[in-house]
C-alpha cells in the first residue's frame, strides 16, 4: 500500500512540514511564546517555546502520520481498504494540522481567532466526512469501529457502519451549528453519542446473534 500510494505519502509529508516554512517566513515577526491550546471559551490557555510551536509540533504531527499509515499497510485485512478509506486515513492529520497552524501563528501576530467558532465547524466537518465513508468501510483492524463484535461478525460490522455513518454524519452537522452559540456541552454531549450509541447497537446486535 505504501509503495503504491508513495506519491501521496509524499505529498500529504510535505503539506504537514507546510508550516515550518510558514514560521521561518514569520521567525522575526513572532513572538518567543507561541499559543498553542484554546478552552471551550475560545481563551488561550496553553503556550510553547517558538521553536517547538515551528518546527516540534509538525515534526510529531508528521511521525504520529507515518504510524497511522504503516499500521494500515500492517491491517491483515489491508485488502479491503477501499481507495476513499485510504484517502481519509492519509488527508486527515495534513489538514488538522494546517488548520492549527493558522491558529497558531494568526493568534500570535496578534489576529482575532474565533476557535470558539472555528473548531467545532472544523470538527464537525471532519465528523460528516468521516460519517459518509463508514457505511462504505469493510471489515479490517484499522479503519472503523472495531470491537470484538464487529471484527467477529461482518453482518454486525456492516450494520453498525451503516448506522455509524448516519449517526456520525448528524451528529457532526449538530457540532458545526454548535459553533456558532458556544454549546460546549453539546459538543461534548453528541460526541458521546456519536461515540456509544453504535457501540451499544453493535452489542444488542451481538445479543441476538448477530
Amino acid at each position: 500500500m505504501i509503495k503504491k500510494n508513495l506519491k501521496v505519502l509524499i505529498i500529504t509529508s510535505l503539506v504537514i512540514l507546510l508550516p515550518i516554512l510558514a514560521g521561518l517566513i514569520l521567525w522575526n515577526q513572532i513572538p518567543e511564546q507561541l499559543p498553542i491550546h484554546w478552552n471551550a471559551a475560545g481563551e488561550i490557555d496553553g503556550w510553547s517555546s517558538k521553536p517547538f510551536a515551528v518546527f516540534g509540533m509538525p515534526l510529531i504531527l508528521l511521525a504520529f502520520h507515518w504510524v497511522c499509515v504503516c499500521a494500515t499497510q500492517a491491517d491483515p485485512k489491508k485488502q479491503n481498504h477501499s481507495e476513499k478509506i485510504l484517502h481519509l486515513v492519509f488527508w486527515i492529520i495534513p489538514i488538522i494540522n494546517i488548520a492549527l497552524s493558522v491558529f497558531i501563528y494568526c493568534a500570535a501576530l496578534g489576529k482575532q481567532v474565533r476557535v470558539e467558532v472555528l473548531m467545532p465547524i472544523l470538527m464537525g466537518l471532519l465528523f460528516v466526512v468521516i460519517g459518509n465513508y463508514l457505511p462504505k468501510c469493510k471489515q479490517n483492524y484499522t479503519v472503523g469501529i472495531k470491537i470484538p463484535w464487529t471484527l467477529n461478525s461482518e453482518e454486525n460490522w456492516n450494520r453498525t457502519h451503516r448506522l455509524a455513518g448516519w449517526v456520525w454524519t448528524i451528529g457532526g452537522l449538530i457540532i458545526m451549528a454548535s459553533g456558532f452559540f458556544a454549546g460546549f456541552w453539546l459538543l461534548m454531549a453528541v460526541t458521546l453519542i456519536m461515540v456509544f450509541v453504535p457501540l451499544i447497537y453493535s452489542y444488542i446486535l451481538h445479543r441476538k446473534g448477530v
